[in-house]
């Protein structure tokens, strides 16, 4: 089998990276062109055997598994491009959120797939979410999920749930790591504890916490009941989280709905359709 990344760029280094370091593929079975040598020398460095390709058309040609690891404006030029060239029998996954199966679907023959990755597959974990197209057969579908299942979770959602599960899975990361960043410097501006301590500290109990709410069989609210004792210093803390935090969480989701309706308006319009802006209910 070959599999071959167009788009080598942050996450479609980290894909191939994970991939070949899980033991889920050979160098030898990866393919990968992209608009910047550079990065494409850098991971022939990192993985002697992979094959390096001179355009996007001769990675989609070559490949029996197509993954799009580009910007969502990037799209239609790309498919245009590797349409002409693809065959039914091939499988292309797109990891962007906002481009829809049917606007792949409309330009490709191909077998359409989309996985939105987590930059936690770096170490092999997180989940990655799958939303298969209807040409797409369960032994395809079995493939798929047993390759992703080498670096994360993967989780099948429907696509009017991607850009909430995303949310989660892959933005996730990052809304809580500014969380932890801005808690570290309060800490240290206040006490004067070694940053590097506190952050070693910071990031086992999210390793932990973790744990407990998927192996543990604690919910978030299990967990607090069971740490915060009424009265004592986590109880009232929590207390002034729950009012500064009013509100913040609802606006989040609302930021990045309303950032998601925007690319699949504008790709709406790439790729000749008509605009439709889903309602929060249908997201």
């Amino acid at each position: 089998m070959k599999v071959g990344f167009i788009g080598t760029g942050s996450m479609g280094s980290l894909l191939i990276d994970a991939f070949l370091s899980s033991g889920a593929l050979q160098p030898q079975e990866v393919l990968a062109s992209n608009r910047s040598p550079h990065r494409l020398v850098q991971l022939a460095e990192r993985h002697p055997g992979m094959l390096i390709c001179g355009s996007n058309s001769e990675t989609a040609t070559l490949s029996d598994i197509v993954f799009l690891c580009i910007k969502p404006m990037e799209f239609k030029a790309i498919t245009d491009e590797i349409g002409p060239l693809l065959h039914k029998d091939q499988i292309v996954v797109s990891i962007t959120s906002p481009v829809q199966l049917y606007h792949l679907e409309s330009v490709l023959p191909s077998k359409i797939a989309k996985v939105i990755p987590s930059i936690t597959h770096r170490m092999k974990g997180g989940s990655s979410l799958c939303v298969f197209g209807e040409r797409l057969s369960k032994k395809d579908k079995l493939m798929l999920i047993q390759l992703l299942s080498f670096i994360s979770v993967p989780v099948e959602i429907s696509e009017n749930h991607t850009r909430i599960a995303s949310d989660f899975s892959s933005c996730g990361p990052a809304f809580l790591s500014y969380f932890i960043e801005r808690w570290i410097e309060a800490a240290v501006e206040a006490t004067g504890i070694n940053e590097s301590l506190i952050s070693t500290l910071a990031g086992e109990m999210m390793l932990g916490t973790g744990k407990l709410l998927t192996k543990g069989d604690f919910t978030p609210q299990m967990l607090q009941e069971r740490v915060a004792v009424p009265g004592g210093i986590t109880a009232e803390a929590l207390s002034h989280l729950r009012c500064s935090l009013e509100g913040v969480f609802e606006r989040l989701i609302t930021t990045t709905h309303d950032k998601y309706d925007e690319d699949v308006f504008k790709l709406d319009m790439l790729f000749g359709r008509d605009g439709i802006v889903q309602s929060p209910v249908d997201r």
